[in-house]
């Protein structure tokens, strides 16, 4: 199952989200984020843009969510997505099932990109965002410092809808919420599945 996250997902979230953090450059923060941390980060994305989490047997199995691509005005129209799944339901059709539903609801609120970055090297995350669409627009050579060593940094982009004209508002996370696609963009990432 994948529904939007609520606040007291928050220690799931945090859990799955630590040893990316602690063990790997995947994340360039330093600290793992407390539960309380995440809580606080989790409200304040879902009142811009969804954060959604995948069920497996009573557990958050994997999140994904989308955030401002940049605070400047002329932006507010591109969102950074990111996805973080479970060590042991890593190779199910989590993160494809996630972003599948994200971006749908991504497209329903309006928005005209997505942006993923990327440290590099990393296989997975690339795979998986070129087979969803997305496509290489930049590289960050040597541009975070983590364990010892600098990281570059990719960054793809999925066009959600043509960026011609001027674009229209975007919808609130209220005004997502009751939109008749909503439920059908969390079922067609849920299909994805194989677990």
């Amino acid at each position: 199952m994948i529904r939007m996250a609520e606040t007291s997902d928050a220690a799931e979230i945090a859990r799955i989200y630590a040893p990316i953090v602690s063990d790997t450059v995947i994340s360039f923060e330093a600290t793992p984020p407390t539960p309380a941390e995440m809580e606080q980060r989790v409200a304040s994305t879902l009142g811009y843009a969804p954060w959604l989490v995948c069920l497996r047997d009573g557990r958050v199995a994997g999140y994904a969510y989308a955030s401002r691509h940049n605070e400047r005005a002329a932006y507010q129209w591109s969102a950074n997505v990111s996805v973080y799944i479970d060590a042991r339901d890593r190779r199910h059709g989590v993160g494809r099932a996630l972003y599948t539903s994200l971006l749908s609801l991504l497209r329903l609120q309006g928005f005209h990109a997505a942006h993923g970055g990327i440290t590099l090297p990393n296989a997975a995350s690339v795979g998986l965002h070129e087979a969803l669409g997305f496509r290489p627009v930049a590289r960050y050579p040597k541009v975070g410092f983590k364990f010892g060593a600098w990281h570059d940094v990719g960054w793809w982009q999925l066009e959600l809808r043509e960026r011609v004209g001027a674009p229209a508002p975007l919808l609130s996370p209220a005004e997502l919420a009751r939109h008749p696609g909503s439920s059908a963009a969390l079922v067609s990432g849920a299909a994805l599945l194989r677990f």
